[in-house]
Parts: structure tokens; C-alpha cells; sequence
């Protein structure tokens, strides 16, 4: 009874103390409060994903983004029980935000959930990030209580929209002045290998071990409550989870006898890049007011979060900046985390953050990474945290981290805690 009086008072004098500019003792008490931040507290509840496919000769190849993303998004409000009506907004990352998943692809998908119409949505590009950033924003706005329940997820079409969109026209000024503002991702793989001496060889066993994870997952069921099936409108057919993923038998011979894919004496091939991949995933994000009303289980808090900037010409490397500070932020260090996932963008790139980080590897990638499961840009922030959350909750480990990097020369990184 008296957290809720001091949260309603709380909430009630906030404006007039910030006007009155006494925002001093009592209120730095008052927000210091633990039934506060219990009530400011982000919690990730519920996450599924269509199955991730190879792009251009795929099973969602002929599957539009729009109806893709829409039926994941209703498969998780009928898995949590939530009425669209309950949710205060709709956000949605991609990559490339124009033709069939253009149009403010956020707001497009609040009409397949069949709710009212003052339901809003939202589209963010942070690129590779996008999805990972709407559930920041949500947490975001948890914190500031501007909301309580955030439909948060990614989409991403590689068979429909090419990357780099439709109409790519680089500044020529910028180019100019900074050509590498453009570089071409496969190229930063090249200098990340080039300048932290990462060889072929340890990229292919990189790539190799993530296949096997992915395969033994799979025949072991693990991705069977993420999965939900995706329904071709046209034909009614189904692609069910018996058809995710890229992962692939394969061996280091097999992989060896590969030509580099970027540059003509390069050590990257397409054996150690993550491949094009069409997919779409979801979570919710709530408070915990949303949790008690809405009777969810969360799966787990989300502690921090951070984005930052490198140079993009080894834009990989931005999962070791982003997860540094987002571990500050939290308090804590490397060694307290129980599950680590790595968007494996690149062989290379991954090894570097893992070397840099001092990273256990065993606690990496426990599924396989995106090398064996793809990375549809747009949707992959949203899976990583997604799975960390379910690892965490299989494996009864505390803490975890998702982390990527992101073209044009970024990394984002969440924190996240078991509940």
C-alpha cells in the first residue's frame, strides 16, 4: 500500500518539482527507492522468430517482409495472452525501410494484429542494430513511465529489397572527405583479419563450430518454442521451424577449397560470413506494472544497454566498446556473465571482439550463431536478446549479454538479468 501511494504521489508532484527546481533530497530519495525502480524496471516477456532462411533460394523468398513480420508479431501476442489493445506502441527495426517493408513498416504491422486504431508504430534503422535499438527505446521508455507494454521486433527481406535499398546515392562530398563512410562490410572484415592477424584457418573452425551448435540445437528441439511458423498467403503453405536456418554438414576441407569472397588474396570467404537471410522476430518489452496486469512471465530484466561509435572501416570491431561500457553501466564484469550472444557478422570480427574481451567461449553462441542461423539485418538485434533471455531461463545462469556489430561503424550491447 505505500509503494503505491509514494509511486502515485511520486508520479503526481514530479512536473511541479522539476519547475520548482527542488529536485534535492526528497526527490533523489524518492527515485532512489527500491519499489521505484521495481516499477521502472524493463522486462523482456516472451520472444519468437520466423524461421531464418537463405535469401533469393530460400522458403521465405517469395514471402513478403509485411506479411512475414505481421504473422510473427501476432504469433507472440497469442502465445502471451495480450490484447493488441493493451500495448502503448508498436516498434520495429529494419535495415532497409522501403518498398515491401517501407512505408513505415512499424505502423503497417499494427493493422495485421487486428487492434484498434489508435494503436501506433514505428519504424528505426540503426542498421544491423535496428532491433536491438526499439527494444532500448522501449526500456527507455518504461524508465520515463511514457508506457508499460512495447511490441518490439525486427524484419528484414534480402530476397525482396536489395541492400542498399533501391536508390544507394552516397554524398559525393562525404565520399570525398571520408570514402570509408561507405566501405563495404566484407571489406572491414578483411582489415579486422588483416590487423589482428586472425587466420583463415581459425575463421573456418570459427564458422565450423558454429554450424555443429546450430545442428545439434536443432535435432536437440531447442528452437522449437522460438520458431513459429510463417503461412505463404498465396499457396497456404507452410514453412514450420523443420526448415530453419542455414546451417549446413560441412568440414574444414570443404571450406578450405573456397575462393576469398571480397578480395582477390583475402582470407575471407563466404564459409566464414554470415549469409543473406530473409526473417522477422519479436518480443515484448514491459514493466512490471504490464507484468501484473497482464499476468506475463518475464524472462528476464534488461540491466543496461549501450551504442557505440568506431571507425568504420573495421566496424566489427563495435561489439568491444558497446559491451564494455554497457558492463560499466551494469556494474558488473565479463566474468559474471553466464551466456554471451555474439552476432557472428563475420569469422573474423567476432574472433577480434572474443580476443579483445577475453571472452569464454563456452558460454558463446550455445545455439550456433548468425554464420549457421543467418542474419536478416533488421531482425537479428531482437533474436540475440530474445535468446539470450531463453538461454539465461534454460540454462539458470544470471547474467547475459547480446551484443553486434553494425555497418557503418557501431556496436550495440545489452545486459540482461534472469528473473
Amino acid at each position: 500500500m505505500h509503494s503505491r501511494i509514494i509511486e502515485t504521489t511520486t508520479r503526481t508532484h514530479r512536473p511541479l518539482i522539476s519547475r520548482l527546481g527542488v529536485l534535492g533530497k526528497f526527490s533523489r530519495h524518492i527515485h532512489a527507492c527500491s519499489f521505484l525502480r521495481y516499477y521502472m524496471d524493463a522486462y523482456v516477456c516472451g520472444f519468437v522468430r520466423s524461421p531464418f532462411t537463405r535469401a533469393h533460394r530460400g522458403h521465405l523468398k517469395d514471402v513478403r517482409p509485411d506479411d512475414m513480420a505481421g504473422q510473427v508479431a501476432n504469433s507472440l501476442l497469442l502465445n502471451t495472452g495480450v490484447d493488441p489493445s493493451s500495448l502503448d506502441d508498436v516498434l520495429v527495426g529494419c535495415a532497409y525501410p522501403e518498398g515491401e517493408q517501407g512505408l513505415n513498416i512499424g505502423r503497417i504491422v499494427t493493422h495485421y494484429l487486428n487492434g484498434p486504431s489508435n494503436l501506433s508504430g514505428m519504424t528505426t534503422n540503426r542498421l544491423c542494430g535496428s532491433s536491438m535499438q526499439v527494444m532500448h527505446t522501449a526500456a527507455g521508455m518504461i524508465a520515463r513511465e511514457w508506457g508499460d507494454l512495447f511490441l518490439c521486433g525486427g524484419i528484414e527481406s534480402m530476397s525482396r529489397i536489395q541492400r542498399g535499398g533501391f536508390n544507394r546515392s552516397p554524398s559525393p562530398t562525404l565520399q570525398k572527405s571520408m570514402a570509408d563512410a561507405y566501405i563495404s562490410m566484407g571489406i572491414t572484415a578483411e582489415n579486422v583479419a588483416s590487423r589482428r592477424n586472425i587466420s583463415r584457418r581459425r575463421q573456418e573452425e570459427f564458422a565450423l563450430n558454429s554450424h555443429n551448435k546450430a545442428i545439434e540445437a536443432k535435432s536437440n528441439g531447442y528452437f522449437r518454442d522460438e520458431v513459429v511458423s510463417i503461412i505463404i498467403p498465396e499457396t497456404n503453405e507452410e514453412i514450420g521451424h523443420d526448415l530453419d536456418g542455414c546451417m549446413r554438414e560441412s568440414s574444414l576441407e570443404s571450406m578450405a577449397r573456397l575462393k576469398p569472397a571480397f578480395i582477390d588474396d583475402g582470407v575471407v570467404t563466404a564459409a566464414t560470413s554470415s549469409p543473406l537471410t530473409d526473417g522477422s522476430s519479436f518480443s515484448l518489452v514491459a514493466s512490471q506494472r504490464a507484468v501484473n496486469e497482464h499476468n506475463l512471465t518475464p524472462m528476464a530484466r534488461i540491466v543496461s544497454a549501450a551504442v557505440v561509435g568506431v571507425h568504420p572501416d573495421e566496424m566489427g570491431l563495435g561489439p568491444i566498446p558497446s559491451t564494455r561500457l554497457a558492463l560499466k553501466r551494469a556494474g558488473i564484469s565479463v566474468e559474471d556473465l553466464d551466456v554471451i550472444e555474439l552476432n557472428e557478422a563475420f569469422s573474423s570480427q567476432s574472433l577480434a571482439c572474443i580476443d579483445e574481451l577475453n571472452l569464454p567461449v563456452e558460454k558463446i553462441n550455445i545455439d550456433g550463431g548468425a554464420i549457421a542461423l543467418g542474419h536478416p539485418l533488421g531482425a537479428s538485434g531482437a533474436r540475440i536478446v530474445g535468446k539470450t533471455a531463453s538461454l539465461l531461463q534454460r540454462n539458470g545462469g544470471q547474467y547475459g549479454l547480446a551484443t553486434m556489430c553494425i555497418g557503418g561503424g557501431m556496436g550495440i550491447a545489452t545486459i540482461l538479468e534472469r528473473v
